[in-house]
């Protein structure tokens, strides 16, 4: 007798649909897997085997063929297991095969026959409602699969609760909800206010300019001159994100298993900080199973990375293309998948290799300064939009009161700036001004006379190359958004001007350090 069951498989951000097909004939007593790996089939038949057995049912003594389809699966976790039981129960006559053409079973079994939810099913709750199918899934993530409208989310939380939904039989309960008025997602926010910034006002302002138009911000300062402080704030004034980017991130979490248990929708932006030590893998993604990397799990938040010229530069150059694309293709076993890369880029530098550089305790030589200053002009400043260049605030200065606005004040401008962005280019697809080619910053950049003719001047005397007269634009046109000026004026162009300055860090770092 013959069955099948649907279910699917993780690859790294994607899904592939998997049919588990068992047949079961008289024979000598044998249980052959094809379409896994050796090592992969042997897991899975003592997993089943141990959970139907243990879980009060028969386990056939005959000739037991399992067939996975399509062969090139390669299964990385237990995504398996519950469809497999099902199929080689319904196989063997014990429950009726007809229901599982009508379900997705979607689960790992223990050895006592419980089900666990594997990573991933928010996506798998998409594509099962995609296929028009219901959902078998485990308590542990169930309210994840409930955020898919208009889809039959069924609990089982053992193997014997699956086989009394598929013989007409009801499911477990669903999982108690958090309570709204508690926390269900890690909020970045939580106090964490751009008011406690001081002796900062132009880093302050580049932060409501990066935030308002999605623009890459460096951040160049000794230690203790806040840069992950602003950096962190950056994440607070960002607009909050629509249902379906919500959706969108949650989804890779789910899938990268970052989701906690129990949260239900990734409702804050993701603010990712990873080590100088991470290989390129880590940070745009890969490896041997195509993981997720620190840029995918950044994506519509911000990734900052502090101390960049301690990065590998295979790990920059690799970041190149995610910044520049929005996307990197992972490709693995003559399978590719494409992750996205939408983020904000905060970058720290240092101006010198300590990091004390400005008081007594640096001790770097002039030789130290040169071969840092070497080092900088390998990082993929080209990439970025704004730099500024932090002190250290003095004592009579941090403790004077500056007019700094509040988190939700300068969130607020933000979103304000982002829907006139969002008004203008919703024609291109696009809804910030750091996304335009181009072309489109042709069409919906108008400069006044005198900010032309400044535009102009800095192109002549060598100021700006072609790419940083299209990012001059774009951040002049953010900075004319938060104003609410449909016209770009001089002092839009003049700001932006003075934000473009990475070509130039090198040297400031070496002005300042003579200046010291």
């Amino acid at each position: 007798m013959r069955a099948h069951a649907h279910t699917f498989i993780t690859e790294g951000l994607s899904l592939r649909a998997a049919t588990v097909e068992v047949d079961v004939r008289r024979g000598l007593p044998a249980f052959t897997i094809v379409g896994l790996g050796e090592a992969g089939a042997r897991e899975l038949r003592d997993r089943v085997r141990a959970a139907i057995i243990n879980s009060g049912y028969d386990f056939p003594e005959r000739r037991i063929t399992v067939a996975v389809a399509p062969g090139d699966l390669r299964r990385v976790g237990g995504e398996l297991d519950l469809a497999l039981a099902c199929a080689l129960l319904a196989a063997s006559g014990q429950i009726p095969a007809g229901p599982l053409e009508r379900h997705t079973v979607f689960g790992e079994l223990t050895l006592a026959g419980e089900v666990r939810s594997p990573h991933g099913t928010v996506a798998v709750a998409q594509a099962t409602h995609e296929a028009g199918r219901k959902l078998i899934v485990g308590p542990a993530r169930a309210l994840e699969a409930t955020l898919q409208a208009d889809l039959e989310v069924i609990v089982a939380g053992c193997l014997s609760s699956a086989v009394r939904v598929l013989t007409g039989g009801s499911g477990d309960p669903l999982p108690q909800r958090v309570a709204p008025s508690e926390p269900r997602t890690p909020r970045v926010s939580v106090g964490l206010d751009l008011s406690d910034v001081s002796g900062q006002p132009q880093g302050v302002h580049a932060l409501l300019v990066a935030a308002a138009g999605a623009h890459n911000l460096v951040l160049s300062g000794p230690a203790g001159s806040g840069r992950l402080m602003l950096a962190q704030r950056l994440a607070c004034i960002l607009p909050p994100m629509s249902h379906t980017e919500a959706l969108e991130v949650t989804r890779i979490h789910s899938i990268a298993g970052r989701l906690p248990e129990g949260c239900e929708l990734v409702a804050e932006r993701p603010f990712r900080a990873p080590h100088y030590s991470i290989s390129a893998a880590g940070l745009v993604g890969g490896g041997t199973r195509a993981t997720a990397g620190e840029s995918t799990l950044a994506h519509r938040g911000v990734l900052y990375l502090d101390e960049l010229h301690e990065f590998r530069r295979g790990a920059l150059h690799a970041l190149r293309q995610p910044l520049d694309d929005g996307f990197v293709r992972i490709a693995r076993g003559g399978h590719s998948s494409d992750h996205p890369t939408r983020f904000v880029l905060v970058a720290g530098v240092s101006p010198c290799p300590c990091g004390h550089f400005g008081d007594q305790h640096c001790r770097c030589s002039e030789a130290d300064l040169a071969r840092h200053r070497l080092r900088l002009r390998d990082l993929p400043f080209d990439r970025m939009d704004l730099t500024v260049h932090l002190k250290r605030p003095k004592p009579q200065v941090q403790f004077t009161q500056w007019p700094v606005p509040t988190t939700a004040q300068a969130r607020e401008q933000v979103i304000l700036a982002r829907e006139r962005q969002r008004t203008r280019l919703q024609q291109d697809g696009i809804s910030a001004n750091a996304e335009m080619s181009p072309a489109t910053a042709r069409r919906h950049i108008t400069l006044s006379a005198n900010s032309a003719q400044m535009m102009r001047d800095a192109q002549q005397i060598g100021q700006l190359s072609a790419k940083g007269v299209h990012r001059v634009l774009c951040v002049a046109r953010t900075v004319a958004d938060l104003d609410g000026r449909e016209l770009v004026e001089e002092q839009d162009v003049s700001l932006a001007l003075s934000f473009h300055s990475c070509r130039k860090l090198a040297s400031r770092t070496h002005e300042d350090a003579q200046s010291a």
